[in-house]
């Protein structure tokens, strides 16, 4: 930085003159004096100085005009202790705290002059003087108890994290009011220099307005601090309140509504601040949550505000200037790209938790109803499962009532249900159990007393009336890489992704017949319960799209009806937000939104699922449309021919991509598709052009395309399709939305699609019983084995029914 541009000719006599007039051990009047250090070498604390000059401009607190002029003037003596003396008269003002390290390395810590002043919400960057006797180029490492923090997360299994751990009581949150951390970014350096003297940065904010005493230690390492306490200093602060910035939101019919919020600075510094929130607001998110009326603390200054509410709605962004007032009024107009509830199609996330995974076990043990819905109705989530599992569980599980929640609204549902995770059959693939009337499996009072396999816990959600199927589908179904000589390889990795110098490219085609290792905790005991009709989905968008997709075609291709269903596995798959992949369920006009109705629509497949950026809606075949019924008595999405003949395949698509490929999207595409985000529709875009193609499938191949602008305008289409024999049909754009399948039978015979996707599914079940019986339960491993007998046996009559 040129300090001298800043500096008028008149201030620089009047500070020159100042400095001269100064007594060697006095600084300004009313200020304590700071202990002079001598013999400090000029050229280095004068580069130093100039850094630190450079790094305060960067903290957001740029040193005023007249102490820059002082430091430029000071570079113009001509003894270092005549430089040294007026660098300490000009900053020593402005120091938090003096750090003086001896000569065996004990640190001792005063107090500085300076105007202990905070601002609510924001950040002030203070100067503390070091005295480094000993030299050392440790690092200067700065502490409080009143910053510890607001929150914490257990470790294990969490299921009673605050009974079985000692972690922050609520009771302590109060006195938690302060942030800290020492700025050692560039252009300072982490380590002290080992000068004798330096001046370094600390910055501090506060949660609280008014009047708050912190404690604030320094120290250079383990064992460095000085006896009696004296690394440590109370200091008192005086706390500006930040303004008031009440917040009017307004959908595009202008009604209130609740949105999400990302507020940072021009430091990329977010607000409030991460580090001190509890709920409503998480602290492993940047955004939050507020409604129409509400309003967020915000210092006085410069802002930039992203304002939306899901992926229906195109980001508001706006610069906000917050003045030196009481409070403050911002109003958001919201916008739409697309609204699927208008037809009648209706988002929902059948898998988010309100514990566990990236949620704080302490002050609570996860967070409350309120919490959830508000993020529910900030994404616009019209339908969302919050499911309570192993973390928290006793805790979490007391607001499950078999009913949709009472904070409810006309347009978005609430219900508590559960997964099956962090139990005995979790190995075999967690569940999504919705819909139940009960949540605790007969004869069992502790998790760990539930079965060790997933069959016999289906089929009890079944009973009850249940809708049930597999999580994070992918997981344990992974393939191996398609490398450069042919060849097929494992990465070795999971959860995806592979190293850089790994040669491989992930699998890309379905069905792929290579056979995973079902060595996860996806959908891999599926492939023995979609036989014994137990298993209404498997759920996909949060895992990778060609794991998920293809044992769910291998089992299409054998007949077999399971549906598909989108889900975000928040926070812990994905803990940007809620409704980060979804499914939209159709409802008849005569069937209002209620949870009953939509959750019916789940397990019919009247739905598609993706990750909201793109929407094949209406889909039908020969006027049926996917989900509905010709008759009572029929089953849904099933289509009878009479003989072989061509079918016309109609729907509505539309799909929302910037105008042309930038950095980010750039960046997302070259990713792996085992690779976050799996589903992506950056991830389909054709060349540098706007459009992405939409795939007619038939048995598990592209039977016709169409290239759509993805403009997010809505179009129709009319596609004929020849089926020669029992088959089923389905849309996608591929990885971002796939719909659910109409079964198409000819001449009243099953689906037998493919002899190599029945023999991959037999394969397949000795696949899993090999990696799965060792955690099942001896005294249930006969009846799992009868069960994956069954299955083989089942497959093999397939094998034999099937085309080639």
């Amino acid at each position: 930085m040129n300090i001298a541009r800043y500096v008028s000719s008149r201030n620089l006599l009047a500070i020159g003159i100042a400095i001269c007039l100064m007594h060697p051990g006095r600084l300004a009047d009313g200020q304590d004096d700071l202990a002079i250090v001598h013999r400090v070498p000029k050229q280095p604390l004068l580069a130093a100085t100039a850094r630190l000059a450079e790094a305060m401009e960067f903290a957001g607190s740029p040193l005023d005009e007249a102490t820059r002029a002082a430091i430029l003037l000071a570079r113009e003596l001509d003894t270092p202790a005549d430089v040294s003396r007026a660098i300490q008269s000009t900053l020593d003002p402005l120091c938090l705290a003096s750090v003086h390290i001896n000569a065996e390395s004990r640190v001792k810590v005063a107090e500085g002059p300076v105007k202990k002043q905070l601002m609510q919400q924001g950040w002030r960057a203070f100067l503390v003087k070091v005295h480094n006797e000993a030299g050392i180029t440790a690092e200067l490492v700065a502490d409080s108890p009143n910053a510890a923090p607001v929150y914490q997360q257990g470790r294990g299994a969490r299921q009673q994290p605050r009974t079985d751990e000692d972690l922050v009581d609520p009771s302590e949150t109060e006195d938690r009011w302060l942030d800290l951390s020492m700025l050692n970014r560039a252009p300072m350096k982490k380590q002290l220099s080992g000068l004798n003297l330096e001046y370094r940065i600390v910055m501090l904010g506060s949660r609280d307005a008014g009047k708050r005493e912190a404690n604030i230690a320094f120290n250079v390492g383990q064992g460095t601090q000085d006896i009696g306490f004296r690394n440590s200093v109370p200091i008192l602060f005086d706390c500006q309140r930040a303004v008031d910035v009440q917040l009017g939101i307004s959908d595009v019919d202008g009604k209130p509504t609740t949105a999400s919020l990302l507020i940072t600075d021009d430091r990329g510094r977010v607000y409030p601040n991460p580090a001190k929130r509890l709920a409503p607001d998480f602290f492993f998110h940047h955004q939050v949550y507020r409604a129409d009326g509400e309003s967020v603390l915000l210092p006085p200054g410069e802002y930039n505000v992203s304002v939306t509410r899901g992926p229906e709605y195109v980001p508001i962004r706006r610069r906000l200037q917050i003045p030196e007032t009481a409070q403050h009024r911002e109003s958001f107009q919201l916008k739409r790209w697309i609204h699927l509830a208008k037809r009648r199609w209706y988002s929902g996330d059948h898998h988010v938790h309100a514990a566990g995974c990236a949620h704080y076990d302490s002050p609570t043990e996860g967070v409350g109803p309120e919490d959830m819905m508000r993020h529910l109705l900030g994404e616009d989530v019209n339908v969302g499962c919050v499911l309570s599992w192993g973390p928290c569980w006793y805790t979490q599980k007391e607001f499950f009532n078999g009913q949709t929640s009472a904070l409810s609204t006309e347009d978005n549902l609430m219900r508590y249900d559960v997964e099956v995770s962090g139990f005995p059959s979790s190995h075999a693939g967690h569940l999504c159990l919705l819909n139940l009337s009960e949540d605790d499996y007969p004869g069992t009072k502790v998790l760990e007393d539930w079965p060790s396999w997933t069959l016999p816990v289906l089929k009890w959600g079944k009973q009850q009336g249940g809708v049930v199927g597999y999580s994070h589908s992918g997981w344990g179904l992974a393939l191996p890489d398609k490398m450069p000589d042919g060849s097929r390889k494992f990465v070795g990795r999971p959860w995806g992704g592979a190293a850089g110098d790994w040669r491989g490219r992930a699998a890309d085609t379905l069905p792929d017949y290579e056979m995973p290792p079902f060595d996860g905790i996806g959908a891999n005991e599926y492939i023995v319960t979609v036989t014994e009709d137990v298993c209404d989905f498997i759920s996909a968008v949060d895992t990778p799209a060609i794991w998920e997709l293809n044992i769910w075609y291998h089992t299409l291709n054998c007949g077999m009806t399971a549906r598909i269903s989108g889900e975000t596995d928040f926070p812990c798959i994905y803990g940007d937000r809620v409704g980060l992949g979804r499914i939209y369920v159709q409802l008849d006009e005569d069937h209002p939104l209620n949870y009953e109705n939509w959750i019916a629509g789940l397990k019919d497949g009247r739905s598609y699922c993706g990750d909201g950026l793109s929407h094949i809606i209406d889909f039908a075949v020969d006027g049926l449309g996917v989900g509905q019924k010709r008759s009572a008595t029929d089953s849904p999405s099933r289509l009878d021919l009479a003989q072989p003949e061509t079918v016309n395949v109609t729907f509505d698509v539309a799909a929302l991509l910037k105008e042309s490929p930038t950095d980010e999207t750039e960046r997302i595409r070259k990713l792996r598709l085992d690779e976050k985000p799996y589903w992506h529709l950056e991830r389909c875009r054709i060349g540098d052009s706007r459009r992405v193609p939409v795939e007619v499938i038939v048995n598990g191949r592209v039977a016709a395309t169409r290239e759509i602008v993805a403009d997010g305008s809505l179009t129709s289409h009319s596609i004929p399709v020849p089926i020669d024999a029992s088959s089923w049909i389905a849309l996608r754009i591929l990885p971002s939305v796939h719909t659910n399948p109409v079964f198409v039978h000819v001449a009243g015979e099953p689906i037998r699609a493919s002899k190599k996707s029945a023999q991959w599914c037999i394969d397949a079940v000795e696949t899993c019983w090999n990696s799965k019986r060792g955690q099942i339960r001896e005294s249930e491993r006969a009846e799992a084995k009868a069960a994956y007998d069954r299955a083989a046996e089942r497959y093999r009559t397939i094998l034999t029914e099937s085309k080639q």
